[in-house]
């Protein structure tokens, strides 16, 4: 059983740590030039910079709430603001990163799309751009100008339940293009990704440069794992609650799902850090550094003592 109490140290263990790495990836990205150029790795840098403002705002008030086992009264401007902020992010970390899966064909099969400043902005920026937009103005209606009346309930974490979200024509288009088609884009063009490169591999006479592209395959394989076991749960959960399955039959389900879906966020940073070569071997050369000054140091102290 998932109390409050468990999932306040779950979260709590994985947040410090999580944190401390996505600064440093970031820092990464920011300060390399070869990282921050290249074209692969841009909406990676919007991601990470979205669990950033997750990590800052949405896990400090998550914690705050389960340390006081859900006794804590807020003010409904400040329950509007963080669902948007909660399930905005949350739904287009998981739309940008299906655009993501399905970039990386453009990438690595047809370059030439993004061979010229006109072309990148129509195939590179342009789709990321869109997303972003299209959350932002949705749910800023959803939650501060709805057409009908927002329920509040200090009681629960997420202490908003949006009316909108009862309509029925809404609820079918939240379901099917913000949670379902996002999620079966990153299975479907994840698997296509490595189909069409085990193909050209071993194809006659148009071999793919692996070495070259490779980099960009395990990224996006690393981080498809990761969001197809934290994201799908949930929205199958969702799918469950919207075709009236009897709430009794999938509580402890929806229980972990949601469980895993917070957990998305915190393990993108280490999933990024281990799947950039550049960011793992700095990361492997301080630990390196770390341990051998460790060990230096034990060392001389049994010396010294000796």
């Amino acid at each position: 059983m998932l109390t409050n109490t468990i999932r306040f140290w779950v979260y709590l263990v994985f947040l410090v740590p999580s944190f401390i790495c996505l600064v440093f990836v970031l820092g990464q990205f920011f300060f390399k030039r070869t990282l921050r150029s290249s074209l692969n790795n841009h909406c990676i840098i919007l991601l990470l910079l979205m669990s950033f403002i997750c990590e800052v705002t949405i896990y400090p008030s998550m914690l705050y709430y389960y340390q006081f086992k859900g006794i804590w009264r807020r003010a409904q401007i400040f329950c509007a603001i963080w669902d948007f902020l909660d399930w905005g992010l949350y739904v287009t970390q998981t739309m940008l990163f299906a655009w993501i899966t399905i970039e990386r064909h453009i990438l690595i099969f047809h370059d030439r799309l993004v061979s010229t400043w006109k072309k990148r902005l129509f195939f590179h920026y342009s789709p990321p751009i869109l997303i972003c937009l299209y959350t932002i103005v949705l749910y800023i209606f959803v939650y501060f100008f709805p057409p009908c009346r927002n329920y509040f309930s200090n009681s629960s974490m997420r202490c908003i339940d949006a009316c909108l979200f009862y309509n029925n024509i809404y609820s079918m288009w939240e379901m099917i293009v913000n949670q379902i088609l996002p999620a079966l884009m990153i299975l479907i063009f994840t698997i296509a990704l490595l189909v069409r490169i085990l193909w050209q591999k071993h194809r006659i006479n148009q071999p793919v440069q692996w070495r070259k592209h490779r980099k960009m395959v395990i990224q996006v394989v690393s981080i498809s794992i990761l969001y197809i076991g934290c994201f799908l749960p949930y929205a199958l959960y969702n799918l469950m609650l919207t075709y009236n399955v009897s709430y009794r039959l999938i509580k402890e389900f929806g229980t972990y799902s949601e469980f895993l879906a917070y957990l998305m966020s915190l393990l993108l940073p280490f999933i990024c850090a281990f799947s950039i070569p550049e960011t793992r071997k700095t990361i492997l050369k301080i630990l390196y550094l770390k341990m051998r000054k460790t060990l230096i140091t034990l060392v001389t102290f049994q010396a010294t003592h000796t």
